[in-house]
């Protein structure tokens, strides 16, 4: 088949066209190179193989011809970040996917599936267990209580501390700008797709992990954060309490997952969580990464938080598990995996300066204050 993959240069998706071209399908990439993602250009391991298009995904004339011939489309351009400007994250993620359905109806494509890239961050807070109301998602946690450094969910009528449960699909509540307009994005997909005949899917990735991962996004998370202080021999900052849960999973599970959707009837019109199946705290994570790379640094645990941060959250995968999917590897691997390509760079002294100005510009860094 033809395959188009749009942000093909990225994380996810350069592993998708990896594995695409190497069974056989013709790929066609469409990217922007958005900084500071990929803030020294084109990477190195974009294929040749694969056909690149420069061009933007908001642009109807470029994602026509990005379309042309295409049997297959996995739309994983999209925009992610701190920054307030709440606009750009709708254009990019939620505008984009409606444009792609507009130009497949109105050309008469025959497109025979649309997967598109959603995130964990859809189910906003997560599933808890109340004493009093049984089930529920609480509401994002506010700036008078982090500030006090209480930083558990707790009951509503009890007071009592909430103890977190494994999320399904079902179960959303999107809290920020990046989480909306994933949401958006996955309902544009599934329901266009179905009202005009167009098998789609919407994959709700957890915490991603492994080589290629952007070294300056800040939203990339601890992954890089700890790799890059361990590297420099310097102490990171651990938020909160260091007892927030974290779902992991490993890039190969995730493209594992991308085909399996791709090629088995029963994903379309659906949404799936797509994640490690095994809980870990933030600290057990640093643990883990000091043994598997042999170095170790103590934390900096002194209260400081970012408001809008989740508390736990730990996806339900037993819906993408009945495709006959399962994740592998485990973390130790991607830990592995990432230190090595780090490792590998050639031009890295700038890039931890570089994500700590970037943090305290954004101002989402807080301390509380007992």
């Amino acid at each position: 088949m033809k395959v188009l993959v749009t942000g093909g240069a990225g994380f996810i998706g350069s592993h998708t066209v990896d594995r695409l071209l190497a069974m056989g399908h013709e790929v066609r990439i469409l990217d922007n190179l958005q900084q500071p993602v990929h803030l020294k250009g084109k990477p190195d391991y974009v294929p040749n193989e694969a056909e690149f298009v420069y061009g933007d995904v908001r642009d109807k004339a470029t994602l026509t011809y990005a379309l042309d011939g295409v049997d297959v489309v996995y739309h994983f351009a999209a925009y992610q970040d701190y920054l307030p400007d709440f606009s750009t994250y709708f254009q990019v993620n939620s505008v984009s996917t409606a444009l792609l359905y507009e130009i497949i109806v109105e050309k008469k494509l025959p497109v025979q599936k649309v997967i598109v890239a959603a995130s964990q961050a859809v189910l906003g807070e997560g599933l808890y267990k109340s004493p009093a109301f049984g089930e529920m998602i609480p509401d994002i946690r506010l700036e008078s209580q982090l500030r006090n450094g209480d930083w558990e969910h707790h009951c509503p009528q009890t007071g009592e501390v909430m103890p977190y449960l494994p999320t399904p699909e079902e179960r959303i509540n999107p809290q920020n700008q990046y989480a909306l307009s994933k949401h958006a994005e996955e309902q544009i997909a599934i329901h266009l797709g179905r009202r005009y005949g167009i098998p789609s899917v919407a994959m709700r990735y957890s915490i991603v992990q492994g080589p290629r991962q952007s070294f300056y996004n800040a939203y990339s998370g601890a992954m890089r954060i700890f790799s890059l202080h361990l590297y420099f021999r310097k102490s990171p900052t651990i938020y909160e309490d260091g007892q927030q849960i974290r779902d992991y999973i490993n890039i190969n599970d995730v493209v594992d997952a991308n085909i399996r959707v791709l090629e088995d009837e029963r994903a379309s019109y659906q949404v799936f969580n797509v994640g490690g199946g095994k809980p870990y705290t933030v600290s057990e994570f640093y643990q883990i990464m000091q043994n598997e790379v042999g170095r170790e640094q103590p934390a900096i645990l002194e209260n400081y938080y970012r408001y809008g941060d989740t508390r736990h959250i730990f996806s339900d995968i037993s819906k993408l598990k009945a495709l006959d999917w399962a994740p592998k590897r485990p973390i130790e691997q991607s830990i592995r995996d990432y230190w090595d390509y780090l490792n590998q760079q050639s031009d890295i002294d700038d890039i931890l300066d570089f994500a700590e100005k970037t943090m305290k510009n954004l101002n989402v860094v807080r301390r509380a204050e007992r």
